[in-house]
């Protein structure tokens, strides 16, 4: 049976912050309590934070730089669905504690139930700087057109506003700016905290 979190090689090769990860069999207490954090820290800023951007869609570029982050901090495979858990659960008991307001609405959960186990899916075999900018920017992606579809349905069936427009005129406009945002957001955090060459790496024969 293998274990729980085990390292994941391509990862930890290609991580910007390979320095401070652990390449050990068994996840530490600190690497727990770095997953649980960045969970509560994706939570915050989906809900918290608000970009003033008027685009249907770009909220997950406030869900998937946060998890790439803590995947970088802790390059581990499972790593991601530990930060997505952790993240829906906080945002829960933010909405529950009156915070959040409209921030915490059926797309922002859709992102952060669906965001960490793609992740882990998408980068499960990738070893290559190139695989791991595919699994980013395939997750980002797949977990902004699966927010597009539940928000889609539930507007079709008058459980949520469409902004005062027709559902028709939104996810004409909502298919193209929830694919665009899915895709930047899983390269820029790919590009932020991953790289080609990393320093450990080109020192070892």
């Amino acid at each position: 049976m293998t274990p729980a979190l085990k390292p994941h090689p391509g990862l930890l090769g290609k991580s910007r912050l390979q320095r401070l990860a652990r390449a050990s069999d068994m996840p530490s207490t600190t690497e727990w309590l770095i997953l649980v954090g960045f969970g509560v820290l994706t939570a915050a800023m989906s809900t918290l934070i608000d970009l003033h951007l008027r685009i249907p869609g770009h909220a997950i570029l406030k869900v998937v730089f946060p998890v790439a982050a803590g995947l970088a901090l802790v390059p581990r495979q499972g790593a991601g669905t530990i930060i997505g858990v952790s993240a829906l659960v906080t945002a829960i008991a933010l909405r529950m504690l009156g915070f959040g307001g409209s921030g915490l609405g059926f797309g922002a959960l859709t992102s952060l139930t669906v965001i960490g186990p793609t992740l882990d899916w998408m980068l499960r075999h990738a070893r290559s700087s190139r695989a791991v900018y595919i699994g980013f920017v395939l997750g980002g992606l797949f977990t902004n057109l699966a927010a597009l579809l539940v928000r889609g349905t539930l507007k079709g069936v008058g459980l949520e506003h469409a902004g005062g427009r027709p559902l028709s005129v939104w996810l004409s406009q909502a298919a193209i700016t929830y694919t665009i945002c899915g895709i930047v957001a899983g390269l820029l955090s790919a590009s932020v905290w991953f790289g080609a060459n990393p320093p450990q790496q080109e020192s070892t024969p």
